[in-house]
Protein backbone atom coordinates (compact mmCIF):
# COMPACT_ATOMS: atom_id res chain seq x y z
CA UNK A 1 0.00 0.00 0.00
CA UNK A 2 2.76 2.57 0.81
CA UNK A 3 4.35 2.01 -2.59
CA UNK A 4 1.00 2.58 -4.31
CA UNK A 5 0.51 5.80 -2.30
CA UNK A 6 3.92 7.15 -3.30
CA UNK A 7 3.34 6.14 -6.93
CA UNK A 8 0.09 8.14 -7.03
CA UNK A 9 1.79 11.07 -5.32
CA UNK A 10 4.61 10.91 -7.87
CA UNK A 11 2.10 10.92 -10.74
CA UNK A 12 0.37 14.03 -9.33
CA UNK A 13 3.68 15.87 -8.92
CA UNK A 14 4.71 14.85 -12.44
CA UNK A 15 1.38 16.04 -13.87
CA UNK A 16 1.77 19.44 -12.17
CA UNK A 17 5.36 19.69 -13.46
CA UNK A 18 4.26 18.92 -17.04
CA UNK A 19 1.44 21.47 -16.85
CA UNK A 20 3.85 24.13 -15.65
CA UNK A 21 6.33 23.37 -18.42
CA UNK A 22 3.70 23.43 -21.15
CA UNK A 23 1.86 26.55 -20.03
CA UNK A 24 3.45 29.97 -20.07
CA UNK A 25 0.76 31.50 -17.88
CA UNK A 26 0.87 28.71 -15.28
CA UNK A 27 4.67 28.75 -15.02
CA UNK A 28 4.70 32.55 -14.65
CA UNK A 29 1.93 32.34 -12.03
CA UNK A 30 4.02 30.01 -9.87
CA UNK A 31 7.38 31.66 -10.56
CA UNK A 32 6.15 35.22 -9.92
CA UNK A 33 3.65 34.11 -7.28
CA UNK A 34 0.56 36.23 -6.68
CA UNK A 35 0.23 39.66 -8.35
CA UNK A 36 1.85 42.48 -6.37
CA UNK A 37 2.94 46.07 -6.82
CA UNK A 38 6.43 45.11 -8.02
CA UNK A 39 5.05 43.35 -11.08
CA UNK A 40 5.88 46.24 -13.40
CA UNK A 41 9.50 45.07 -13.18
CA UNK A 42 8.60 41.56 -14.36
CA UNK A 43 6.86 42.21 -17.66
CA UNK A 44 7.97 43.82 -20.91
CA UNK A 45 6.57 47.31 -21.28
CA UNK A 46 6.27 50.28 -23.59
CA UNK A 47 7.52 53.70 -22.46
CA UNK A 48 5.25 56.73 -22.23
CA UNK A 49 7.46 59.80 -22.23
CA UNK A 50 6.90 62.69 -19.84
CA UNK A 51 6.20 66.20 -21.03
CA UNK A 52 9.21 67.60 -22.84
CA UNK A 53 8.13 71.23 -22.46
CA UNK A 54 6.29 72.74 -19.51
CA UNK A 55 5.51 70.31 -16.72
CA UNK A 56 2.55 70.77 -14.41
CA UNK A 57 3.22 70.85 -10.68
CA UNK A 58 0.62 70.89 -7.94
CA UNK A 59 1.12 73.56 -5.31
CA UNK A 60 2.28 72.07 -2.02
CA UNK A 61 0.34 73.48 0.92
CA UNK A 62 0.21 71.14 3.88
CA UNK A 63 -3.01 71.17 5.90
CA UNK A 64 -2.42 71.27 9.66
CA UNK A 65 -6.03 70.17 10.09
CA UNK A 66 -5.42 67.02 8.05
CA UNK A 67 -2.06 66.30 9.68
CA UNK A 68 -3.70 66.27 13.11
CA UNK A 69 -6.97 64.63 12.08
CA UNK A 70 -8.12 61.24 13.33
CA UNK A 71 -10.06 58.48 11.61
CA UNK A 72 -12.79 56.26 12.98
CA UNK A 73 -13.70 53.25 10.86
CA UNK A 74 -15.85 50.41 12.15
CA UNK A 75 -14.21 49.12 15.35
CA UNK A 76 -11.20 51.48 15.06
CA UNK A 77 -11.77 54.76 16.85
CA UNK A 78 -9.85 58.05 16.67
CA UNK A 79 -6.74 56.71 14.95
CA UNK A 80 -4.29 59.41 13.75
CA UNK A 81 -4.56 59.65 9.97
CA UNK A 82 -0.95 58.72 9.21
CA UNK A 83 -1.06 55.72 11.53
CA UNK A 84 -4.35 54.56 10.02
CA UNK A 85 -3.20 54.88 6.40
CA UNK A 86 0.10 53.12 7.10
CA UNK A 87 -1.51 50.35 9.16
CA UNK A 88 -3.87 49.52 6.29
CA UNK A 89 -1.11 48.75 3.79
CA UNK A 90 -0.92 52.01 1.83
CA UNK A 91 2.27 52.95 0.00
CA UNK A 92 1.11 56.40 -1.17
CA UNK A 93 -1.70 58.73 -0.13
CA UNK A 94 -2.43 62.15 -1.64
CA UNK A 95 -5.28 64.59 -1.04
CA UNK A 96 -5.45 67.47 -3.53
CA UNK A 97 -7.96 70.33 -3.52
CA UNK A 98 -7.99 73.19 -6.00
CA UNK A 99 -4.59 72.07 -7.36
CA UNK A 100 -3.00 72.20 -3.91
CA UNK A 101 -1.59 69.12 -2.21
CA UNK A 102 -3.10 69.19 1.28
CA UNK A 103 -1.74 65.83 2.34
CA UNK A 104 1.00 63.62 0.89
CA UNK A 105 2.54 60.60 2.57
CA UNK A 106 4.57 57.63 1.35
CA UNK A 107 5.27 54.37 3.13
CA UNK A 108 7.26 51.13 2.85
CA UNK A 109 10.24 52.71 1.13
CA UNK A 110 8.27 54.57 -1.55
CA UNK A 111 8.47 58.26 -2.40
CA UNK A 112 6.96 60.69 -4.91
CA UNK A 113 9.00 59.19 -7.77
CA UNK A 114 8.10 55.54 -7.10
CA UNK A 115 6.27 53.55 -9.75
CA UNK A 116 3.19 51.61 -8.74
CA UNK A 117 1.08 49.56 -11.18
CA UNK A 118 -2.45 50.82 -11.65
CA UNK A 119 -3.91 47.35 -12.07
CA UNK A 120 -7.55 47.83 -13.13
CA UNK A 121 -7.44 51.60 -12.72
CA UNK A 122 -5.95 51.41 -16.23
CA UNK A 123 -9.46 50.56 -17.44
CA UNK A 124 -10.44 54.21 -16.90
CA UNK A 125 -7.49 55.37 -19.02
CA UNK A 126 -8.55 52.95 -21.75
CA UNK A 127 -12.03 54.47 -21.67
CA UNK A 128 -10.57 57.98 -21.99
CA UNK A 129 -8.57 56.92 -25.04
CA UNK A 130 -11.67 55.42 -26.67
CA UNK A 131 -13.35 58.80 -26.16
CA UNK A 132 -10.36 60.56 -27.73
CA UNK A 133 -10.38 58.14 -30.68
CA UNK A 134 -14.07 58.88 -31.32
CA UNK A 135 -13.33 62.62 -31.21
CA UNK A 136 -10.46 62.05 -33.65
CA UNK A 137 -12.78 60.13 -36.00
CA UNK A 138 -10.64 57.02 -35.65
CA UNK A 139 -13.67 55.24 -34.20
CA UNK A 140 -17.15 56.03 -35.47
CA UNK A 141 -19.02 55.94 -32.15
CA UNK A 142 -19.57 53.84 -29.07
CA UNK A 143 -22.38 52.14 -30.98
CA UNK A 144 -19.99 50.72 -33.56
CA UNK A 145 -19.93 46.95 -33.73
CA UNK A 146 -16.79 45.37 -32.35
CA UNK A 147 -16.49 43.19 -35.47
CA UNK A 148 -15.98 46.35 -37.52
CA UNK A 149 -12.51 46.49 -35.94
CA UNK A 150 -12.00 42.82 -35.06
CA UNK A 151 -13.71 40.89 -37.88
CA UNK A 152 -12.12 37.67 -36.61
CA UNK A 153 -14.77 37.62 -33.87
CA UNK A 154 -17.67 37.39 -36.31
CA UNK A 155 -17.42 33.61 -36.37
CA UNK A 156 -17.70 33.55 -32.56
CA UNK A 157 -21.13 35.16 -32.35
CA UNK A 158 -20.05 38.78 -31.77
CA UNK A 159 -22.34 40.14 -34.52
CA UNK A 160 -24.32 42.38 -32.15
CA UNK A 161 -21.67 43.32 -29.59
CA UNK A 162 -20.92 47.07 -29.58
CA UNK A 163 -18.13 49.14 -28.08
CA UNK A 164 -20.65 50.42 -25.54
CA UNK A 165 -21.34 46.86 -24.39
CA UNK A 166 -17.62 46.52 -23.65
CA UNK A 167 -17.48 49.88 -21.88
CA UNK A 168 -20.47 49.04 -19.68
CA UNK A 169 -19.45 45.40 -19.08
CA UNK A 170 -22.68 44.11 -20.64
CA UNK A 171 -21.22 42.23 -23.61
CA UNK A 172 -22.17 38.75 -22.39
CA UNK A 173 -18.54 37.69 -22.70
CA UNK A 174 -17.48 34.24 -21.53
CA UNK A 175 -14.50 35.04 -19.31
CA UNK A 176 -13.39 33.84 -15.88
CA UNK A 177 -12.61 36.74 -13.52
CA UNK A 178 -10.89 34.61 -10.88
CA UNK A 179 -7.60 36.11 -9.71
CA UNK A 180 -6.54 33.00 -7.77
CA UNK A 181 -6.82 30.39 -10.55
CA UNK A 182 -3.51 29.84 -12.41
CA UNK A 183 -5.40 28.13 -15.24
CA UNK A 184 -8.08 30.82 -15.56
CA UNK A 185 -8.66 33.60 -18.06
CA UNK A 186 -7.32 36.42 -15.88
CA UNK A 187 -4.05 34.53 -15.31
CA UNK A 188 -3.87 33.89 -19.04
CA UNK A 189 -4.23 37.56 -19.87
CA UNK A 190 -2.04 38.81 -17.02
CA UNK A 191 0.83 36.31 -17.30
CA UNK A 192 0.35 34.95 -20.82
CA UNK A 193 1.64 36.02 -24.20
CA UNK A 194 0.01 36.75 -27.57
CA UNK A 195 -3.20 38.32 -26.26
CA UNK A 196 -4.40 39.06 -29.79
CA UNK A 197 -4.55 35.33 -30.50
CA UNK A 198 -6.41 34.74 -27.24
CA UNK A 199 -8.91 37.50 -27.98
CA UNK A 200 -9.71 36.14 -31.41
CA UNK A 201 -10.86 32.94 -29.68
CA UNK A 202 -13.23 34.72 -27.28
CA UNK A 203 -16.86 33.64 -27.12
CA UNK A 204 -20.09 34.80 -25.53
CA UNK A 205 -22.19 33.08 -22.90
CA UNK A 206 -25.25 35.31 -23.24
CA UNK A 207 -26.82 37.89 -25.52
CA UNK A 208 -25.21 41.33 -25.20
CA UNK A 209 -27.03 44.17 -23.47
CA UNK A 210 -28.80 41.96 -20.94
CA UNK A 211 -26.64 41.78 -17.82
CA UNK A 212 -23.72 43.57 -16.18
CA UNK A 213 -20.74 41.41 -15.35
CA UNK A 214 -17.37 42.89 -14.46
CA UNK A 215 -14.88 41.12 -16.72
CA UNK A 216 -11.38 42.29 -17.60
CA UNK A 217 -11.70 40.68 -21.01
CA UNK A 218 -14.08 43.47 -22.03
CA UNK A 219 -11.41 46.11 -21.48
CA UNK A 220 -8.73 44.11 -23.24
CA UNK A 221 -11.07 43.90 -26.23
CA UNK A 222 -11.45 47.69 -26.06
CA UNK A 223 -7.68 47.86 -26.29
CA UNK A 224 -7.72 45.62 -29.36
CA UNK A 225 -10.41 47.82 -30.96
CA UNK A 226 -8.31 50.90 -30.18
CA UNK A 227 -5.13 49.36 -31.56
CA UNK A 228 -6.87 48.46 -34.82
CA UNK A 229 -8.33 51.97 -35.06
CA UNK A 230 -4.89 53.54 -34.52
CA UNK A 231 -3.54 51.69 -37.57
CA UNK A 232 0.07 51.19 -36.58
CA UNK A 233 0.42 53.63 -33.68
CA UNK A 234 0.75 51.99 -30.27
CA UNK A 235 -1.76 52.61 -27.51
CA UNK A 236 1.06 53.91 -25.31
CA UNK A 237 2.04 56.45 -27.96
CA UNK A 238 -1.57 57.56 -28.27
CA UNK A 239 -1.80 58.02 -24.48
CA UNK A 240 1.45 59.98 -24.59
CA UNK A 241 0.14 62.30 -27.30
CA UNK A 242 -3.42 62.76 -26.09
CA UNK A 243 -3.03 62.86 -22.30
CA UNK A 244 0.40 62.24 -20.79
CA UNK A 245 2.38 65.05 -22.38
CA UNK A 246 -0.48 67.61 -22.67
CA UNK A 247 -1.11 67.15 -18.91
CA UNK A 248 2.51 68.03 -18.17
CA UNK A 249 3.31 64.74 -16.45
CA UNK A 250 6.47 65.00 -14.37
CA UNK A 251 7.75 61.49 -15.04
CA UNK A 252 7.79 58.83 -17.71
CA UNK A 253 5.31 56.00 -17.32
CA UNK A 254 5.22 52.50 -18.76
CA UNK A 255 2.42 50.24 -19.90
CA UNK A 256 3.03 46.50 -19.58
CA UNK A 257 2.65 44.53 -22.80
CA UNK A 258 2.14 40.83 -23.46
CA UNK A 259 5.44 40.18 -25.29
CA UNK A 260 8.60 42.05 -26.23
CA UNK A 261 8.21 42.02 -30.00
CA UNK A 262 5.05 43.63 -31.37
CA UNK A 263 3.24 43.31 -28.05
CA UNK A 264 -0.12 44.85 -27.21
CA UNK A 265 -0.74 46.85 -24.07
CA UNK A 266 -2.57 45.04 -21.30
CA UNK A 267 -5.33 47.63 -21.28
CA UNK A 268 -7.29 45.91 -18.54
CA UNK A 269 -4.42 46.63 -16.15
CA UNK A 270 -0.80 47.50 -15.81
CA UNK A 271 -0.20 51.21 -16.40
CA UNK A 272 2.80 52.03 -14.21
CA UNK A 273 3.34 55.55 -12.88
CA UNK A 274 3.82 57.59 -9.73
CA UNK A 275 1.12 58.93 -7.45
CA UNK A 276 1.30 62.59 -8.52
CA UNK A 277 0.93 61.71 -12.20
CA UNK A 278 -2.00 59.43 -11.41
CA UNK A 279 -3.53 62.43 -9.59
CA UNK A 280 -3.23 64.54 -12.74
CA UNK A 281 -5.48 62.11 -14.57
CA UNK A 282 -7.98 62.64 -11.76
CA UNK A 283 -7.59 66.40 -12.22
CA UNK A 284 -8.29 66.02 -15.94
CA UNK A 285 -11.62 64.33 -15.19
CA UNK A 286 -12.35 66.71 -12.33
CA UNK A 287 -12.21 69.50 -14.92
CA UNK A 288 -14.46 67.67 -17.39
CA UNK A 289 -11.64 66.60 -19.66
CA UNK A 290 -10.23 70.12 -19.96
CA UNK A 291 -6.60 70.84 -19.14
CA UNK A 292 -5.88 74.53 -18.59
CA UNK A 293 -8.14 75.60 -21.42
CA UNK A 294 -7.48 72.72 -23.82
CA UNK A 295 -10.12 70.02 -24.19
CA UNK A 296 -8.16 66.75 -24.14
CA UNK A 297 -11.03 64.32 -23.53
CA UNK A 298 -14.49 65.33 -24.83
CA UNK A 299 -16.60 66.81 -22.04
CA UNK A 300 -19.58 64.68 -23.08
CA UNK A 301 -17.41 61.57 -22.75
CA UNK A 302 -16.33 62.50 -19.23
CA UNK A 303 -19.98 63.09 -18.33
CA UNK A 304 -20.80 59.53 -19.40
CA UNK A 305 -18.32 58.33 -16.78
CA UNK A 306 -20.13 59.95 -13.85
CA UNK A 307 -23.76 59.88 -15.04
CA UNK A 308 -25.93 56.90 -14.20
CA UNK A 309 -27.17 54.94 -17.21
CA UNK A 310 -28.81 51.58 -16.48
CA UNK A 311 -30.05 50.80 -19.98
CA UNK A 312 -29.07 47.51 -21.59
CA UNK A 313 -28.38 45.71 -18.32
CA UNK A 314 -25.84 48.23 -17.01
CA UNK A 315 -25.50 48.90 -13.28
CA UNK A 316 -25.67 52.39 -11.75
CA UNK A 317 -22.34 51.95 -9.97
CA UNK A 318 -20.26 51.24 -13.10
CA UNK A 319 -20.16 53.68 -15.99
CA UNK A 320 -17.74 53.80 -18.91
CA UNK A 321 -15.03 51.91 -16.98
CA UNK A 322 -15.35 54.09 -13.87
CA UNK A 323 -16.90 53.25 -10.49
CA UNK A 324 -19.64 55.55 -9.17
CA UNK A 325 -19.42 56.06 -5.42
CA UNK A 326 -22.51 58.10 -4.50
CA UNK A 327 -24.73 59.44 -7.32
CA UNK A 328 -26.11 62.19 -5.05
CA UNK A 329 -22.60 63.41 -4.29
CA UNK A 330 -21.30 62.84 -7.82
CA UNK A 331 -17.98 61.28 -6.75
CA UNK A 332 -16.41 58.43 -8.67
CA UNK A 333 -13.17 56.45 -8.92
CA UNK A 334 -10.75 54.55 -11.09
CA UNK A 335 -10.09 51.41 -9.04
CA UNK A 336 -7.39 48.78 -9.30
CA UNK A 337 -6.57 45.48 -7.65
CA UNK A 338 -4.83 45.62 -4.24
CA UNK A 339 -6.39 48.99 -3.50
CA UNK A 340 -5.21 51.39 -6.20
CA UNK A 341 -7.56 54.41 -6.33
CA UNK A 342 -7.91 57.66 -8.23
CA UNK A 343 -10.90 59.30 -6.55
CA UNK A 344 -12.64 62.36 -8.01
CA UNK A 345 -15.07 64.60 -6.13
CA UNK A 346 -16.14 67.44 -8.47
CA UNK A 347 -18.34 69.24 -5.92
CA UNK A 348 -15.48 69.56 -3.46
CA UNK A 349 -12.81 70.04 -6.18
CA UNK A 350 -10.87 67.18 -4.59
CA UNK A 351 -8.76 64.38 -6.03
CA UNK A 352 -7.47 61.60 -3.78
CA UNK A 353 -4.93 59.00 -4.80
CA UNK A 354 -4.40 55.95 -2.63
CA UNK A 355 -1.92 53.30 -3.75
CA UNK A 356 -1.44 50.17 -1.72
CA UNK A 357 0.35 46.92 -1.16
CA UNK A 358 -3.09 45.44 -0.48
CA UNK A 359 -6.62 46.77 0.02
CA UNK A 360 -5.91 46.70 3.75
CA UNK A 361 -9.42 45.61 4.71
CA UNK A 362 -10.87 49.07 4.06
CA UNK A 363 -13.62 50.24 1.71
CA UNK A 364 -11.67 53.31 0.67
CA UNK A 365 -14.33 55.18 -1.37
CA UNK A 366 -16.46 55.43 1.78
CA UNK A 367 -13.48 56.81 3.67
CA UNK A 368 -12.68 59.26 0.87
CA UNK A 369 -16.25 60.56 1.00
CA UNK A 370 -16.03 61.04 4.75
CA UNK A 371 -12.73 62.92 4.39
CA UNK A 372 -14.25 65.22 1.79
CA UNK A 373 -17.09 66.11 4.15
CA UNK A 374 -14.52 67.41 6.63
CA UNK A 375 -12.66 69.55 4.10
Amino acid sequence: MPSLFYFKKYKIVLLIFVLILTSCQVSRFFIYNFADIRDYKKFPSRKIEKASAEKFHFTVGRSAKLDSSKISYEHEKNIPIEEFIKKHKSVAFLIIRNDTILYEKYFRGRDSSSYVPSFSAAKSYTSALIGCAIADSLIGSENDLVIKYIPELAKNGFDNVTIKHLLQMTSGLKFGENYFNPFGDVAGYYYGRNLRKRMCKMKLKREPGKKFEYLSGNTQLLGFVLERALKGKSISQYLQEKIWQPCGMESDATWSIDMKKKGIEKTFCCLNANARDFAKFGRLYLNKGNWNGKQLVPEAWVKKSNTVDTTGGAKWYYQNQWWINNPRVGDYSAIGFLGQYIYVNPKKHIVIVRLGKTEGGIYWPYLFGMMCKEL
